[in-house]
């Protein structure tokens, strides 16, 4: 049991890399907290017209939720670990990237790293969710509107791949802390003042 709370600590250990700090860093560009939304994620990173590091933080914001979910179905399955670690894993890692313990709890929005984690446990569900996402953004050029449009649709995604099941439970919080997170840009959208991708 020890060895199962040390694969989700891990999981939010990896989710604590906030990628948008690590390559505005890398690249020499501006804290994401202190310009744009304050938001560090690919969106923001994008508003200083660096698009190759708003493409890293996109992929790296991904990769950490699929990575430790990836990791810990792999511990899991050989270590014959509970059923819960898996999804606990998830939602770890997502709450990593949210309040990440290396960047003083000032975490992003989550969307990539969601996006990762879905990957990691359904491949098919994420990529049908991306569908949704880039189709929401290519028609309105509204980030958080896909973003908002994914969310909505994750958890029933979630429930109709694994059933009633605790993977299909973790998937609900997670699309909760989505809009939570997203609750200025909702007061942006309903007043018609929010930014458009790339503005």
């Amino acid at each position: 049991m020890p060895a199962a709370f040390l694969v989700v600590a891990g999981a939010y250990l990896i989710g604590s890399v906030s990628f948008a700090v690590v390559v505005s860093r890398a690249f020499g560009l501006p804290d994401p907290h202190d310009y744009g939304s304050g938001n560090p994620g690919a969106t923001n990173v994008l508003r200083t017209g660096h698009k190759a590091a708003a493409l890293l933080t996109l992929a790296g914001d991904g990769a950490k939720g699929w990575l430790a979910v990836f990791a810990a179905q792999w511990i899991a399955a050989r270590a014959g670990m509970p059923e819960w670690v898996v999804p606990a894993a998830a939602l770890a890692v997502f709450l990593g990237h949210l309040f990440p313990v290396f960047h003083g709890f000032r975490g992003g929005k989550g969307v990539a790293t969601a996006a990762g984690v879905v990957f990691a446990l359904y491949w098919p569900l994420g990529l049908a969710l991306l569908v949704v996402w880039a189709t929401m953004a290519w028609g309105f050029k509204i980030s958080s509107l896909a973003a908002l449009t994914a969310a909505l649709l994750l958890p029933l995604g979630g429930f109709f791949v694994f059933g009633n099941s605790t993977t299909a439970w973790a998937l609900v919080p997670i699309a909760a802390l989505l809009f939570w997170r997203h609750r200025a840009n909702i007061r942006q959208l309903v007043a018609g003042r929010e930014r458009t991708i790339g503005r």
